[in-house]
């Protein structure tokens, strides 16, 4: 365990980015690190509020995650869904019994008039969460695909569609009079603050979310610490979910280097994994700095491990 003051936030989507934030809750003191979780792709489902990347990293972070899966509470059972299936109710996105009671606690809470961060505060003590959870925002931001099909809620394009249609765009609808969440700001503000590390999450769906509320880019860019790049791309493949397939579809190109152009405005480092390094040279030559390690995370070590390269690095690391 890394046992300072200086504090970190990460910035996190999915299952990758909840593998990163496992790693780093393992290696950093729990005042040390934020993480701030991706809200875009929130929805009304069956009458409850889901937050599917909150919830992620909360079952994560408990270890009471589907090992497996990577997403949903391990040894799930289905009850629940059955019987709305023999009602003919739409059971496209599934909710376990388990998840159920946690999506029913956000929905009366939020009717209380908690707001988002107060009601994952709350969730975080009942599940004995020591790191700091919180939503990008408390004010709802809805993810939109536009595909091939036309244009898609998140939910609908990643899960009643499985990613297939093809991607032309995305939209962040309620973005513009977005505020951060209060914890977020404050911390982004702190004189302790070290890094900002962006984990592993799918740039389009789970981290551009985060980076369009109008003031978060804006203190990126001008903030005087380093913010630090975990590849989703290794060898031209993505470690979870489309986002190779998308990157092809929105023409991009489809390895680290693209990688890079998506956050050009804003990385002062990336961590690629170790195959990769090929690309390093080309990489460093646009002034940003590369580390290469093993970034595939395929063990609880492996995510320790990753976590210690990327807070060394964020060390070695001046702000341009």
């Amino acid at each position: 365990m890394i046992c300072n003051t200086e504090k970190y936030i990460a910035l996190s989507g999915g299952v990758g980015g909840a593998k990163l934030a496992l790693g780093l809750s393992h290696v950093l003191d729990t005042e040390q690190l934020l993480l701030v979780a991706n809200t875009g792709d929130d929805f009304q489902h069956l009458g409850l509020s889901v937050s599917p990347d909150i919830d992620t990293l909360v079952y994560t972070l408990s270890g009471l995650n589907n090992k497996k899966l990577g997403w949903g509470r391990q040894d799930e059972s289905w009850n629940f869904m059955q019987a709305c299936e023999e009602l003919e109710m739409d059971t496209w996105f599934r909710l376990g019994d388990k998840d159920l009671a946690l999506h029913l606690f956000r929905t009366q809470a939020l009717s209380q008039g908690l707001t988002l961060s107060e009601v994952t505060n709350e969730l975080c003590k009942r599940f004995n969460i020591k790191t700091q959870i919180v939503p990008m925002s408390d004010d709802p931001i809805k993810t939109f695909v536009n595909t091939s099909m036309g244009t898609l809620p998140f939910q609908e394009y990643f899960v009643k569609y499985q990613c297939l249609p093809e991607v032309t765009g995305i939209e962040y609808k309620g973005i513009d009079n977005a505020k951060m969440a209060p914890s977020f700001d404050q911390y982004l503000n702190d004189p302790a603050l070290q890094a900002i590390i962006i984990c592993p999450s799918n740039p389009f769906l789970s981290v551009q979310p985060i980076l369009s509320i109008p003031a978060v880019k804006n203190k990126l860019k001008k903030i005087m610490k380093p913010v630090i790049i975990v590849s989703p791309i290794v060898e031209g493949e993505a470690l979870k979910g489309p986002t190779a397939k998308m990157m092809k579809e929105l023409n991009i190109d489809c390895d680290v280097n693209g990688v890079v152009e998506l956050y050009a405005d804003i990385a002062d480092g990336i961590v690629i994994d170790n195959k990769d390094s090929v690309y390093v040279e080309k990489i460093e030559s646009r002034g940003i700095k590369v580390h290469t390690s093993n970034i595939v995370m395929q063990s609880l070590q492996h995510r320790i491990d990753l976590a210690k390269d990327v807070v060394e690095f964020s060390k070695m690391l001046c702000k341009r």
